[in-house]
């Protein structure tokens, strides 16, 4: 489906295809979860620092109506060398822990029906130890990097293409930030509950999708707040604002001060997306230096089985928010209904709400010029929009 998170995808149709087989996420073997986990924190590391060093930065350290010329990472590289470089490394480490689990940087084969079809030999995990210190000290600099951003451009970038809205996610059982796999929490625009720790098994009780007349992409919201009112916003600043805390330290210290630079209980600065990814991004390194020292990780019980079933389901958090594939088969295991709500759709009223905003607020009553226009790809950015998958484009556009 996508080249860009193909692990998300990956997981997402492994969890569901574990279902087919017999298999609940609990009954997976210890070290198939906590190697599908490590594959799942390099995809997110990877992706999250993609999106912020080669597509995002240029943006944020040059401004929002710079030059065309200034918009790619090569000009981040000429004059922020350093930040560059480290923009570059740390994508690639998250591809080589993708690639150490499952043979390819991208369409790689690790989950299998049940488990997992390899472990990490000795020799990987070392390698993969070597660089693991620098991409935490990295990731925590980048954090430190956009709340300087953020803080010293008040109160514009709290304001930029912001819009009030909820937010829906994964949520681990004690209430941590949780990107593998739990149940899901949606919260108001206030902070307050909406649901929480439901089986993702059960989504389509609590979200439907719209379909509208002249797009591709559907509009999903939660059933119990009706369609007008129900739209939500996934992702990480919706994980970051849904969950209760981090569990890794660094990150953890990061959130308290994220949370702190809004007096509401929800932060709705759609920049700062930005922001929380690198939260993020920091929470990922810190998760694979933990399971690089897991033992399990080197394990060989990977599979079980289980008896046939007619139906999956499989939700994870990709990068940009909360992916469900859902599947039924046939008595020849022949896939005869598939449905994926993927995180860009879930993203979609969003994005058109912020749109709004920006051309209203920055745009209107003046000439548009192609700086000026860029605030509007500012804004669709800050989502890390993915339409491949959004858009249904398998094969030919109608």
């Amino acid at each position: 489906i996508c080249g860009i998170c193909p692990v998300s995808h990956h997981l997402a149709a492994a969890k569901a295809i574990d279902q087919l087989v017999g298999i609940d996420p609990q009954n997976l073997p210890v070290s198939a979860d906590k190697l599908r986990r490590l594959l799942h924190f390099g995809q997110v590391l990877q992706s999250h620092a993609l999106h912020f060093f080669h597509l995002s930065s240029p943006d944020l350290l040059f401004g929002f109506e710079s030059d065309i010329s200034k918009r790619s990472i090569i000009a981040v590289l000429g004059e922020y060398p350093e930040l560059g470089v480290q923009g570059v490394k740390l994508r690639k480490y998250g591809q080589e822990v993708i690639r150490m689990v499952s043979d390819k940087r991208i369409h790689g084969t690790g989950a299998i029906a049940g488990g997992m079809n390899k472990s990490l030999t000795k020799a990987e995990r070392d390698y993969l130890l070597e660089d693991i210190d620098q991409m935490i000290e990295w990731s925590a600099a980048s954090v430190a990097l956009i709340k300087k951003v953020h803080c010293s451009n008040l109160p514009y970038y709290d304001d930029f293409a912001t819009i009030r809205s909820n937010y829906l996610g994964l949520i681990k059982p004690d209430g941590a930030l949780e990107l593998y796999h739990g149940g899901i929490r949606a919260k108001s625009d206030k902070g307050e509950t909406i649901i929480d720790h439901v089986d993702y098994c059960k989504y389509n009780d609590y979200i439907h999708e719209e379909v509208r007349s002249w797009t591709y992409m559907k509009f999903p919201y939660l059933l119990s707040m009706g369609k007008e009112n129900g739209w939500y916003r996934v992702g990480p600043l919706a994980r970051v604002n849904n969950c209760d805390f981090i569990n890794t330290p660094l990150a953890e210290a990061a959130r308290v001060e994220f949370k702190a630079h809004s007096d509401e209980a929800m932060v709705h600065s759609t920049l700062a997306f930005h922001w929380t990814r690198l939260i993020e991004t920091l929470h990922c390194a810190e998760s694979i230096k933990i399971l690089l020292n897991d033992p399990d990780i080197m394990g060989h019980d990977l599979v079980a089985q289980g008896e046939k079933r007619y139906e999956g389901i499989g939700v994870i958090e990709a990068p940009r928010g909360t992916l469900f594939h859902h599947y039924q088969v046939d008595e020849n295991d022949i896939v005869t209904k598939a449905n994926l709500i993927v995180s860009t759709t879930s993203n979609n009223m969003g994005m058109n709400e912020s749109v709004r905003q920006v051309a209203a607020e920055y745009l209107s009553g003046r000439e548009l010029t192609e700086p000026l226009l860029n605030n509007l790809e500012v804004a669709i950015r800050a989502y890390d929009p993915c339409l491949s998958c959004a858009t249904h484009t398998a094969g030919q556009m109608p």
